[in-house]
């Protein structure tokens, strides 16, 4: 883990600083330790329960469709949305790191970090970028990052904890927030009954990101051709996994024509602290 990220870090217990050990990251003011994986992610989950993350197969099916380049608008869009003089970049939920990736590509002086509660996505993300670093969190509660420490928030269909984003948002920092539209992957939703659009999500993003103000915004579309090996890889790695077993989703799948075009439409929203 670089000097930066290390710097901006502070142990979930007790929000003192931490350093460097071998194999862990130590707090100095209480002696409070947390391992780091050999995959390379610190565990920084204070010892609670934690909320399920990402399961193996999700995230193995967020990998196959990610790496096939289907979202890639979407990350060139977020990499656009990031200054190029960011210092650090945080991802609150950033799965296997492939949008952070993106952002750090761009901001080419920057260091990232991706917190999650998922192990398998984090060990893929402790090695998705040679500017990255990984960390285990729960981003529901309070984030093991210093006051203002963060020059820009990356959140992509995560959880949004606007206190916490908040606090550790530098002065002048930015937050990127990426939430699917009403119509995004509307056709898949209707041939396989995937779970609908929250159509309260946006009185909901308003009310968690009451201490912001919104700096811009705009929807982001395009269209997918996608096998249904692609399909069932794409609604694999989202909610709709956690409801329907892998036999009942490929049997629903394997009714689809051998290409299916379906359109992709998500909002980006930038947004500063008040």
């Amino acid at each position: 883990m670089n000097d930066l990220t290390l710097a901006a870090l502070r142990c979930p217990v007790c929000a003192s600083p931490l350093t460097a050990a071998v194999g862990a990251l130590r707090c100095a003011a209480h002696g409070h330790s947390f391992d780091i994986a050999r995959q390379g992610y610190a565990h920084l989950g204070a010892g609670k329960r934690l909320p399920d993350g990402d399961s193996a197969a999700m995230v193995a099916a967020r990998i196959a469709f990610l790496d096939s380049g289907h979202y890639a608008p979407l990350a060139t869009t977020l990499a656009e949305a990031t200054p190029r003089r960011s210092e650090l970049i945080v991802d609150t939920g950033g799965g296997t790191g492939y949008y952070l990736a993106a952002a750090l590509d761009r901001a080419i002086g920057a260091f990232g970090l991706v917190l999650d509660v998922s192990k398998p996505a984090l060990r893929r993300a402790a090695r998705c970028h040679p500017r990255a670093s990984a960390a285990l969190a729960d981003t529901w509660g309070p984030l093991p990052l210093a006051d203002g420490a963060v020059d820009v928030l990356l959140n992509v269909f995560a959880p949004r904890n606007g206190p916490e984003f908040a606090r550790v948002l530098a002065p002048g920092g930015r937050l990127i927030v990426v939430t699917p539209e009403a119509e995004h992957l509307a056709e898949l939703r209707r041939e396989l009954g995937l779970i609908e659009v929250d159509p309260g999500k946006e009185e909901r993003l308003a009310a968690s990101l009451r201490d912001f103000e919104l700096d811009s915004e705009r929807t982001v579309t395009w269209p997918l051709h996608l096998t249904r090996a692609e399909v069932e890889s794409l609604v694999a790695m989202g909610p709709t996994a956690r409801h329907l077993t892998p036999e009942t989703l490929h049997g629903r799948v394997t009714t689809l024509p051998e290409q299916t075009e379906v359109t992709a439409t998500v909002r980006l929203s930038t947004y500063r602290p008040h």
